[in-house]
């Protein structure tokens, strides 16, 4: 099973060579991928809604960041851990994806979602409301400027008239795996993603990956072709808690997992400890 190291974008702070220090710390361990978090605003708790990331809670840009990882490393990959694509403009989105792609020489793999914090939506004058559907045509539209030469497209979001992207990237398409656990979500995944990356417990996953295996028979897509990553979101550097979320999606069929700390790394030399730590435990498994 593969291991990929969040970047710690709350607690890194902004010296470049801590980032690249720690970027280069992951790839000298082994790790498969490094994962970047987006958030573009952060935003205050109003009435009954509590965020869970703040005002408080910094979040460097994800491609610009991987942009500037993939200058720091020779080989792991990167990934957008996740993107919330509908908060963002389908053409840049595609054209940035693009140059990482080139950048790091094809290490690129696009994870996106839908996201939970509709006032961030709100700031970035994007609708809320048609999130879903606005996500699924971005994905068909993106794999067309990636693909095609030219592109000519016309649906409920986007109009193209014969446009592309030069330069082209070096994976045409860009894989795209999807974050979320909605139900909606897992079968958009199984129709038109690459893969899942959920944040979720295993022992309460298997009725998501029975929908999950179901949509993709209905759908006509290979299993074995399709990816599984799972988040290992923990409050507590507690190994017995790693190792028991890593091996239950092993049992899955995860073929990647990723730990997911919410409690807080201030100092670099911590969050490295803590990859040499979750790759010891992953090695016991």
């Amino acid at each position: 099973m593969l291991l990929n190291a969040l970047f710690p974008t709350r607690d890194i702070g902004t010296d470049p060579a801590k980032i690249r220090d720690w970027a280069q710390a992951a790839e000298d361990l082994g790790y498969n991928c490094i994962e970047v978090a987006d958030h573009v605003f952060g935003a205050a708790p109003r009435g009954d809604w509590k965020p869970t990331y703040s005002e408080h809670d910094p979040f460097h840009e994800t491609f610009t960041t991987m942009a500037f990882l993939a200058a720091c490393t020779k080989k792991i990959k990167l990934c957008s851990g996740v993107l919330i694509l509908p908060q963002r403009q389908t053409g840049v989105v595609a054209k940035q994806a693009a140059e990482v792609d080139i950048l790091s020489g094809g290490r690129l793999r696009l994870g996106v979602g839908v996201g939970w914090n509709h006032v961030e939506y709100e700031a970035l004058g994007m609708d809320w409301k048609t999130r879903g559907a606005h996500q699924a045509e971005q994905i068909e539209v993106m794999r067309k400027l990636w693909t095609e030469d030219l592109v000519t497209f016309s649906g409920k979001f986007h109009t193209l008239n014969a446009v592309n992207l030069l330069p082209v990237p070096v994976q045409r398409p860009i894989p795209i795996w999807f974050g979320g656990s909605s139900d909606a979500v897992i079968k958009r995944a199984a129709r038109i993603g690459d893969g899942w990356m959920p944040i979720m417990a295993p022992d309460v996953a298997e009725p998501k990956l029975a929908m999950l295996r179901e949509h993709l028979k209905s759908f006509g897509r290979d299993p074995a072709k399709f990816g599984l990553e799972g988040w290992l979101r923990m409050d507590t550097p507690d190994e017995d808690l790693w190792a028991k979320a890593a091996q239950g999606w092993k049992r899955h069929g995860a073929e990647m997992v990723m730990l997911y700390p919410m409690y807080r790394m201030p100092e670099l030399g911590a969050q490295i400890e803590t990859l040499r730590r979750f790759k010891a435990v992953a090695a016991g498994l």
